[in-house]
């Protein structure tokens, strides 16, 4: 089972994917946690690229494509060797990141990610998606009082990450088997209750 995080910055999606990867280990699950861009050794040489502050010249298709390696990297060496050895993986960000910044964001068109996508993953589709959704003032306001890494999406303009949300908003309208959207804008653990009876009524149903 594929299980990706997504949500806007500060959402808090990559504290709930570490905290779901240690509850459903206690459960007694083999868990794979891993994080895009990034998850390998190449993915994280690229992530480095992708989010130096410094970056700011970098055309948009020049950034989708960076991702996109990642993605296919991280797919071929980490997502499918450990989907087929029977465990759970949970990915925080994965392909609808793509089509939320870039597609919604920068304004990029859809149906070309998702042909890039589709070569990347080889067609790969998450089995659930939890959407972390919260304001995007607010959610920018907490990384920047979290104290974290500052990256080179986070400086984008305030309009940008408010169309990122919408764009998210709106992919989940399209997918509602597959995506659920959940109150970001919680306590931690209010956040995680939810979480946890969601996955574990999915893995319920699936047994």
């Amino acid at each position: 089972m594929l299980i990706t995080f997504e949500g806007p910055e500060g959402s808090g999606k990559t504290t709930q994917a570490r905290l779901l990867a240690e509850h459903l280990r206690e459960k007694g699950y083999g868990v794979v946690l891993t994080r895009e861009p990034g998850g390998t050794p190449i993915g994280d040489q690229i992530r480095r690229i992708l989010h130096d502050p410094d970056n700011v010249g970098m055309y948009a298709w020049a950034e989708v494509f960076l991702y996109t390696a990642s993605r296919a990297q991280l797919v071929a060496e980490v997502i499918r060797p450990a989907l087929a050895a029977g465990k759970l993986v949970i990915c925080d960000r994965f392909y609808d990141s793509t089509l939320a910044y870039q597609g919604y964001g920068r304004g990029l068109d859809l149906k070309t990610l998702w042909q890039i996508t589709r070569i990347a993953t080889g067609g790969l589709v998450p089995d659930l998606t939890l959407y972390l959704d919260i304001q995007p003032d607010e959610g920018l306001t907490r990384r920047l009082l979290g104290g974290g890494e500052w990256n080179r999406m986070d400086q984008e303009a305030l309009a940008f990450h408010r169309r990122v949300r919408a764009g998210y908003l709106e992919l989940a309208g399209m997918e509602p088997e597959r995506w659920v959207v959940i109150d970001g804008a919680r306590s931690i653990q209010d956040v995680q209750q939810e979480i946890v009876a969601v996955v574990e009524a999915r893995l319920d149903a699936g047994r």
